[in-house]
């Protein structure tokens, strides 16, 4: 008998950009349509468009179909066969063999269809329509198409149900804990049938089993809670994220029949309205940052290599915790996060049944546009939040459920008298009908029995875990009930609040949601322990949500869109590790002002300005004192204590030679850092972060390019543009460089460096051999490099 098999297809689809009516026919001829292989983002193919909105990065959208060919390489009679897709944006309709599916509208769910009944042992034709009409569907860049996994998954007709194994862990002590798993059964035969369901929870030192017989009662699912001691647990936690493996086998007359491995932590949380946030009995802040889902000109189209250099950097900088904004992220994401110990608030939706303003000419730019995910919202939200849950519920990374961001925002769309005491506090860009009271528009009440039910439908599916969401106006969803709902209350830039709410709801759990970069900001929370922690406006730099033509991008990040780090990375690093930090930044002195040192992002690290010029030095630190010398001259020395932000500055008058911050740990630790005039563009300096891809057409190499002087020093204060030579059997991806109004397409293989630097991403096809890439710059020395494919 064979035990469930799980066939990746991501490879060898074919893709027309346009309406074809004929498409979902299994005898249509596609030889004619490009080859592509997901995930897949169509979006980012195309060049940037001014008439396209800035909400959604100035990308098209439009009708895409998508065809995919495939046979089994074993017999499938009598087996069951699924087909699942991690995520297709949007309105995504489904065919096989000419066989209408169903729809997705959602963009960002997973979701599996049976195609049992459809499907043949050759020949087989999935067809999918994808219709991204509605550009302004949305606050942040989408992508287009699908833009994550497509996989089938071939099982016995008695078999685990999909996303029917939930592992908990009700009991841990330092002794012993007390794994509880609910395991759902589907039996697809008229007849019961008595079965062995055999689990085994399996650690790098021991093995624990269980068997139970039971009866699989035909033509439904039967569920099977079991319970399994474990012995001095490894607990998982963000510093040591031990996973354990729950195995379990369905036999049936000595064979198995179906197997399936789900991995989870044990570990122990809990939030307290006095104290914050617990792990494992350890009192911890969320160092959290807020993250989308793109990477420059991949698209939405990411993978788990890109996303684990970004976590890797991340989690250096102190971040402990992340906030998926706004929606489902893909599982790979989530894996990561399991593995390299990162607490997570998974959240479902940006709007309910009110679309929210969609900014297409400029963010805050007068008149929006209403399209989005709103009118889908009364349909399909039980099922879009419960799909969620169930997929991901067994991921020890995720600590809570969020049902909504901003859904209270003012007036858009829920409307209330109250508003009518914030009229003088709104965004001054705003007409006067946006910032009154309209009794005509949805009515912000609303928002209570709208997260009463979201609430249940997260309950039904996971009682480990605590419901949120991030409120825009609390003191509103106070009024409405809205905040009542909720397990833990997340505020969104509303930090002036805590110690008012705190008092006049002492039994509330509160953290920050959604938070700036300001210094002040993270000492209220450091400072306050009834605070669980903040989530700052964000992690990356992203696409959309931009402020208008030429610029694409929202610059929030501590990285940028090419994952390289900014200025305020290292400043936040200073506030939030434990390592000693020590950089330096500089700027005219002209540009500065005290309030820069809150935010670092657009500052330079480079030491060649003009002679004399009266520059800014600033030293972002979390030492006691530094010393900063020019040609090893002292400056002087300033103490931490007298710079509550971490950035001490001084003012020089600029000469070229070596910069150097010497600092000083309370432990009388010394540290120092560099700055240096660099001469004039010598090389080009290319890093592939991987030489050896897989013959699997999914691997991707990363590829950071760099420009060097003659003293192997990077050349930051000037861009050169750069061009790409590709021999090998490969698919080149794109370059990004982190620059926000760079409009050149993003499938050129010639761009500038930005700070001296860019990536470049290729994929590897499934031809065995050597991929040669060769990096040229006009008046410079090029550089090459050899992957290969295995």
């Amino acid at each position: 008998m064979m035990v469930r098999k799980k066939m990746n297809i991501n490879y060898g689809w074919k893709f027309y950009k346009g309406d074809e009516p004929k498409a979902s026919y299994r005898g249509f001829d596609d030889s004619e349509w490009k080859d592509v292989t997901v995930p897949h983002d169509w979006s980012v193919e195309y060049d940037f468009d001014k008439s396209y909105a800035s909400s959604t990065g100035y990308l098209c959208g439009g009708i895409g179909w998508y065809r995919k060919s495939f046979n089994f390489p074993f017999d499938i009679t009598d087996k069951r066969v699924y087909i699942t897709f991690e995520g297709i944006y949007n309105n995504s309709r489904i065919w096989c063999n000419s066989n209408h599916l169903g729809n997705r509208p959602n963009g960002y769910s997973t979701f599996t269809m049976d195609i049992t009944d459809f499907v043949e042992n050759k020949n087989n034709i999935i067809s999918v329509k994808v219709e991204h009409s509605d550009l302004a569907d949305s606050r942040w860049f989408t992508g287009s198409g699908i833009y994550r996994n497509v996989y089938l998954t071939i099982t016995d007709n008695i078999h685990f149900d999909m996303d029917g194994v939930y592992v908990k862990t009700p009991i841990i002590n330092t002794s012993e804990a007390i794994v509880e798993a609910d395991i759902a059964i589907l039996n697809n035969k008229v007849k019961d049938t008595k079965i062995l369901l055999k689990t085994t929870i399996i650690n790098s030192e021991s093995k624990e089993v269980i068997e139970e017989s039971l009866s699989a009662i035909g033509d439904s699912k039967t569920i099977k809670n079991i319970h399994i001691r474990v012995n001095n647990p490894i607990l998982w936690s963000t510093y040591n994220p031990f996973l354990y493996k729950l195995h379990s086998e369905i036999i049936l007359d000595g064979n198995v029949i179906d197997d399936i491995d789900i991995d989870f932590g044990i570990r122990d949380f809990r939030f307290d309205s006095s104290n914050g946030f617990y792990l494992n009995d350890e009192n911890i802040k969320l160092k959290g940052v807020c993250l989308h889902h793109d990477a420059g000109c991949l698209g939405a189209a990411t993978t788990e290599v890109i996303w684990k250099r970004r976590l890797k950097k991340l989690k250096k900088m102190g971040c402990n915790a992340i906030r998926t904004s706004h929606n489902p992220v893909a599982p790979f994401f989530l894996e990561l996060c399991d593995k390299m110990g990162f607490l997570v608030i998974e959240e479902a939706f940006d709007e309910w049944e009110g679309i929210k303003n969609k900014w297409w000419q400029g963010h805050n730019v007068y008149p929006p546009k209403h399209f989005g995910y709103g009118k889908d919202f009364p349909v399909w939200s039980e099922t879009d939040i419960k799909s969620m849950i169930l997929r991901d519920r067994n991921h020890p990374s995720i600590i809570m459920w969020s049902i909504g961001n901003e859904i209270d925002y003012p007036n858009d769309p829920y409307c209330h008298p109250y508003f009518k005491m914030m009229e003088g506090n709104n965004d001054s860009n705003k007409p006067k009908e946006e910032m009154q009271y309209d009794p005509n528009k949805p009515k912000a009440n609303r928002l209570k029995s709208i997260s009463k039910r979201l609430c249940r439908y997260v309950k039904e599916c996971d009682t480990t875990r605590p419901v949120t969401a991030a409120l825009a106006f609390p003191e509103l969803s106070n009024l409405v009930g809205y905040s009542e709902q909720l397990d833990v209350v997340g505020y969104n830039y509303k930090e002036n609040l805590y110690d008012e709410h705190h008092k006049g709801y002492p039994d509330r759990v509160l953290y920050g949601s959604e938070n700036s970069k300001n210094t002040k900001q993270w000492m209220i929370v450091e400072n306050n322990d009834f605070i669980c922690g903040q989530f700052l406006w964000t992690g990356v730099d992203y696409l959309g949500e931009a402020l208008g033509w030429p610029i694409r991008v929202s610059s929030t990040g501590f990285l940028d869109t090419a994952g390289f780090e900014k200025s305020n990375y290292y400043q936040r690093m200073s506030l939030w590790s434990d390592e000693p930090v020590l950089h330096i930044t500089t700027m005219k002195s002209t540009d500065f002002k005290q309030e820069k040192l809150e935010d670092l992002s657009g500052d330079n690290e480079q030491w060649n300005w003009n002679l004399h010029e009266k520059i800014q030095v600033i030293c972002t630190t979390n030492c006691r004192t530094v010393e900063l010398f020019l040609n090893d001259i002292s400056l002087g020395v300033k103490n931490l204590e007298d710079y509550p932000n971490h950035c001490i500055d001084w003012e020089v008058e600029y000469k070229p030679g070596v910069l150097e911050a010497v600092g000083k740990t309370i432990d009388g630790k010394q540290y120092s850092t560099k700055l240096k005039t660099v001469s004039s563009p010598k090389k080009i300096k290319m890093n592939p972060l991987s030489t050896i891809l897989n013959a699997d057409g999914q691997d991707i190499s990363q590829i950071e390019i760099c420009i060097h002087d003659k003293d192997n020093n990077v050349v930051s204060y000037l861009d050169n543009e750069i061009t790409l030579d590709i021999d090998g059997e490969c698919e080149f991806l794109g370059m990004e460089n982190g620059c926000c109004d760079d409009l050149t397409p993003y499938r050129s293989k010639t761009r500038k460096t930005n700070n001296g630097q860019l990536i470049a991403y290729i994929r590897a096809c499934r031809t065995p051999g050597k991929i040669y890439v060769t990096a040229l710059s006009e008046g410079i020395e090029s550089d090459n490099i050899e992957i290969q494919v295995k």
